[in-house]
């Protein structure tokens, strides 16, 4: 992809090696993420691909300054985030949100959707009142999710609608990035379809910009621009989604597609 426009994120040579526990005496290292090039810009969408264990959960932790790189360099919105610490790193977490795996883990079970939702603009203070309440059911409305759910509790809602609720709560500080972590791996394939297509419509409407964090890839071709493939903590292939996906370069990303059911690689 060829763009002028300025990263909303960008990683620049990122590593992170992580101690392991001590075995027969001595201690190992597991390295988890080694050299990482990264551009994510407005309004697109950056698919990060790989097996269990080959560094993308690290690249979101990184990214939400939840660990630090051991070397190298991550910006947001042209600010390096390198170095902040906690206190400096929170004003930007009003402009990058994380969009959780599981959407029954998601929401705290004590708290009614209403709750859930609003959680972001109370931890800031940014609304209160009738103020928050119109908030709510206009991110509801944004959702495509009855406003009459507000008052219900998580255990009332369906796996796609509690996805819903989690990424209308994501969509609460009107942020810049959304970090989605596996958002529909754990729900049925129609329903996969479904959230996917909300968040090409929420993109489409907003220009929010995206990192979807994934294994499969058939769910990277419905909505990537761009795709990252990591194996071991390094870059094996990135283009975009249409040479990635369709004249793939390297053998690990052709196994990858190979493993999509229904599909081969494109000659």
């Amino acid at each position: 992809m060829v763009t002028t426009a300025v990263p909303i994120l960008a990683f620049e040579g990122v590593g992170k090696t992580f101690r392991l526990p001590y075995v027969k005496g001595q201690a190992g290292v597991h390295q988890a993420l080694q050299g990482l090039d990264l551009q994510v810009y407005p309004g697109q969408t950056l698919a990060i691909v790989g097996e269990s264990g080959s560094g993308k959960s690290t690249a979101l932790r990184i990214a939400l300054g939840l660990e630090k790189p051991d070397v190298g360099r991550v910006w947001f919105a042209g600010q390096d985030l390198t170095q902040l610490d906690w206190r400096g790193f929170r004003p930007l977490r009003q402009r990058m949100q994380l969009v959780q795996q599981n959407p029954f883990a998601a929401l705290d079970p004590r708290f009614t959707i209403f709750d859930s939702v609003v959680e972001p603009l109370v931890s800031f203070g940014l609304l209160k009142g009738r103020a928050l309440e119109h908030a709510a059911r206009e991110l509801m409305d944004r959702v495509h999710l009855p406003t009459a759910y507000l008052d219900r509790l998580p255990r009332e809602l369906s796996g796609g609608q509690r996805q819903r609720v989690a990424i209308a709560r994501a969509l609460a500080l009107r942020p810049d990035l959304l970090l989605l972590d596996e958002p529909v791996s754990a729900l049925d394939v129609s329903v996969q379809a479904q959230i996917l297509d909300l968040l090409e419509e929420l993109q489409r409407e907003l220009g929010v910009a995206y990192v979807l964090v994934s294994h499969d890839l058939a769910v990277v071709a419905s909505v990537a621009h761009q795709v990252l493939v990591l194996r071991q903590g390094q870059t094996v292939e990135h283009g975009t989604a249409e040479q990635v996906l369709r004249a793939p370069a390297a053998d690990y990303t052709r196994e990858l597609l190979q493993a999509v059911p229904g599909r081969g690689v494109a000659a």
